[in-house]
């Protein structure tokens, strides 16, 4: 018996975000998610999935069909992002399962900020969303936390505050 959620029991929302993933991504309450990882994989040379974990701090809603995402400029997500422009964030907390695929427009377009160097904003389209439900099989299991990190980060760190304003509003190269 399965004892947690399965992708084979994910079902297409649509091309864009629900209402209530728009807000919870919108950093409208960061604060409250702080320490909340987010799973995010890209897709390295050889076609295999590449993940890494952000925090609310790190992503950002601006409406149901564009994302901000702000990463290490040389990190290697960032690297498969650039050249293959995929990727899908994973929500996976006790009161939702999402699964966001998404497509870079633009980036990696460096934060100019000297107190948080190395960090680049990538604009992503939302091309698919997936929500998990529990199979009949599996009825009264679920998600019971959330992937927490620790210690979370004051919100007037230097770095946090890099991060809020490259997020502050989506942009692009001309």
């Amino acid at each position: 018996m399965t004892l947690c959620y399965s992708p084979d029991m994910a079902r297409t929302v649509g091309d864009a975000l629900p209402r209530a993933l728009v807000e919870r991504l919108a950093q409208r309450d960061v604060e409250r998610r702080l320490g909340v990882a987010l799973p995010l994989v890209t897709l390295d040379a050889e076609g295999r999935p590449h993940p890494m974990l952000l925090s609310y701090l790190e992503v950002r809603a601006y409406d149901a069909r564009t994302l901000g995402l702000v990463i290490g400029e040389g990190s290697t997500s960032a690297r498969n992002l650039a050249a293959r422009k995929a990727a899908t964030l994973l929500v996976v907390e006790p009161d939702v399962v999402f699964y966001v695929k998404a497509r870079a427009l633009d980036g990696p377009i460096p934060v100019e900020d000297p107190d948080a160097p190395g960090l680049a904003f990538f604009l992503l389209e939302v091309e698919q969303v997936l929500e998990d439900v529990a199979a009949d099989r599996e009825a009264g299991t679920g998600i019971v936390s959330p992937v927490r990190y620790a210690p979370v980060p004051a919100l007037d760190t230097r770095w946090v505050q890099a991060t809020l304003a490259a997020l502050a509003s989506p942009r692009a190269r001309a």
